[in-house]
């Protein structure tokens, strides 16, 4: 009996022809097209990556120590100490050649540049297992293995740049890019686990460690777990060697919590989500993990003959894990993170059982969407720059009232290059028949990319105002003399940064009522309230000023001074509330 005849063989029936690689020109310029974008002109946004900003900056300029990061006194309340302490190092090493905010961000932007590589590894090493090798065709001609591992891989990537979920947070100075670096590091070493490479075994003892050290240390014991149960459960004695490997990362892991524990800093704290609505949690999972996620379904639906086979249940491992992480969390995102790499993975799996009828459905779903997407932006850039259409441009300005509008001749270049490439793909992709694996994910991948490309180059202006404390700063500042100590009670992370980075400021987020604020010395008094709130009396302070963000529903910042002390600046003549219009708009939740 041939192999294709045998009950449980695998589905993939894959031609040389169509097992073709992509080009490795191409497939850089798609990862320099999602990565760099972004990185360049713009501040830290608010809330999680100033926040995150803000520790870093302290450690690096010895307001607070190594082992206890804080701003104003307030320490992090998640994400361990090993995101902070990268950060903060490259800050410390490139300073002051490198703009400070910059210099945070490109530690982050190389660990992203490594979650691609060790996404492509880890598939490429999953697709050379035998249980995942297409069946040989009756008359020859199947793929090799090493050229379709890669063609698998290729996809893989493809599938995780086109992931919605990883466009923001993975541009962010947060922990979670940390986590997700972590757990991408367990699928490669697990994948790359029958070789016994050095590469694998430092991989599969790190991971976990890394993930605990970035506030996440329930999650990498869990992973933990399920990388045991592989092991555990493998017909390859190299596999099964190498549960030494796992246990030795839940040791370290559990040791570094532990330690954290001992100074003070946020160790096995569970964040629990207080609103679980299964509508929002699968809205959520629609647009997070669209596309890889109905193809990783696909994948299980094909391949569900092996699926405790290692390619199959390693990657479904962490995708659970993930995913129970973010319900158990109310539908956080951030938790939904370390699962896109994973299912990057299980959706390539479904490339070579992919119907023909469904693939060019993608293609014309990627080819319409992200063209409108793109024309939507490009129209929105010509009426801020031109005044028409007279409506349009009306309408963008209103989402950010108030916003200098400058033009960039390099942002307007690299947006036009990126448009003609996705113009050449279209019709590469269009005019012409590929036999590739990879050729469905090409245009998804392309789409996500320009459309990320085209909103950093001529939309940042605006989208940096909206997202960025450095204009509220500049506003208040004339109520704030900068010889003063300012106290921010109950101020979040990200704004007692904005006053020290931007402003300039001494804060103390700690002090909480007047009597202690006055003792403390401080001059003035910033509190953020709701925006529909009113503001509230502080018995000894008087209040000269109030400010929003200039979007709708962003935070309102109000601004006390002494009774007994003198207001300098603006407010010698302008001691009274000064309060501004929110806009209206789309931008609504923006902040």
């Amino acid at each position: 009996m041939r192999h294709s005849q045998l009950p449980h063989a695998s589905p993939a029936l894959v031609t040389q022809k169509a097992a073709q690689r992509l080009p490795r020109l191409a497939l850089l310029l798609f990862c320099a097209a999602y990565l760099l974008p972004g990185l360049l002109g713009r501040d830290p946004w608010k809330n999680e990556d100033i926040a995150a900003f803000g520790q870093m900056w302290s450690l690096a300029l010895g307001q607070a120590s190594w082992l206890t990061p804080h701003v104003g006194g307030v320490h992090p309340t998640q994400g361990g100490i090993l995101p902070y302490w990268i950060g903060g190092a490259a800050i410390s090493l490139l300073s002051p050649w490198v703009d400070p905010a910059l210099a945070a961000r490109l530690p982050f932007a190389l660990l992203l540049a490594a979650v691609f590589a060790l996404t492509w590894y880890a598939t490429y090493h999953l697709a050379r297992t035998e249980a995942a090798q297409p069946v040989p065709l009756a008359f020859g001609g199947e793929a090799q293995p090493r050229d379709y591992a890669r063609a698998v891989a290729d996809g893989a990537l493809l599938a995780l740049i086109a992931s919605l979920g990883l466009l923001q947070l993975g541009h962010e100075t947060t922990p979670e890019l940390v986590q997700l670096t972590g757990a991408t590091m367990l699928l490669f070493g697990m994948a790359a686990a029958q070789q016994g490479s050095i590469t694998a075994i430092l991989a599969t003892t790190l991971a976990l460690p890394v993930m605990a050290g970035s506030g996440s240390p329930t999650v990498s014991l869990l992973l933990g777990c399920a990388a045991a149960i592989v092991c555990l459960r493998s017909s390859h004695a190299e596999v099964r060697a190498h549960i030494k490997w796992v246990l030795l990362g839940m040791a370290l892991a559990a040791g570094l919590v532990i330690g954290l524990i001992s100074l003070g800093l946020p160790g096995w704290s569970v964040r629990t989500g207080h609103d679980w609505r299964f509508g929002s949690i699968l809205q959520l999972l629609t647009w997070f993990t669209w596309p890889v996620l109905p193809l990783a379904a696909l994948t299980l639906w094909h391949w569900r003959h092996q699926v405790t086979r290692r390619h199959i249940a390693m990657p479904l491992l962490i995708s659970l894990v993930g995913l129970a992480s973010c319900t158990f969390m109310g539908g956080n995102d951030r938790a939904l993170l370390i699962t896109l790499p994973a299912l990057a993975a299980l959706a390539a799996f479904a490339l070579p059982t992919l119907q023909r009828s469904l693939g060019a459905a993608i293609d014309w779903f990627s080819v319409c969407f992200f063209t409108v997407c793109a024309g939507l932006i490009w129209l929105a850039y010509v009426a801020i720059q031109t005044g028409h259409p007279e409506r349009t441009a009306t309408n963008v300005l209103k989402l950010v009232p108030g916003a200098v509008i400058g033009f960039s001749p390099i942002a307007l270049v690299f947006a036009l290059l990126g448009t003609s490439l996705w113009l050449w793909l279209v019709r590469w992709r269009t005019a012409r028949r590929s036999h590739a694996l990879w050729k469905s994910l090409v245009l998804p991948a392309g789409g996500v990319a320009l459309c990320w490309l085209l909103t950093m180059t001529l939309l940042l202006p605006l989208l940096d105002q909206a997202r960025s404390y450095r204009q509220l700063m500049a506003r208040i500042s004339p109520y704030m003399p900068r010889s003063e100590l300012v106290c921010a009670p109950d101020a979040p992370v990200g704004l007692l940064t904005a006053m020290e980075y931007y402003g300039g400021y001494r804060v103390d987020g700690l002090a909480n009522d007047p009597l202690s604020m006055r003792k403390q010395g401080c001059g003035s008094v910033v509190v953020r309230i709701h925006p529909r709130a009113n503001a509230p009396l502080l018995p000894g302070w008087r209040k000269v000023a109030q400010y929003n963000q200039r979007t709708r529903n962003s935070e309102l910042v109000v601004i006390y001074r002494r009774h007994n002390g003198l207001v300098t600046g603006k407010a010698q003549h302008e001691p009274f509330d000064e309060i501004e219009e929110v806009a209206a708009g789309p931008l609504d939740g923006i902040d």
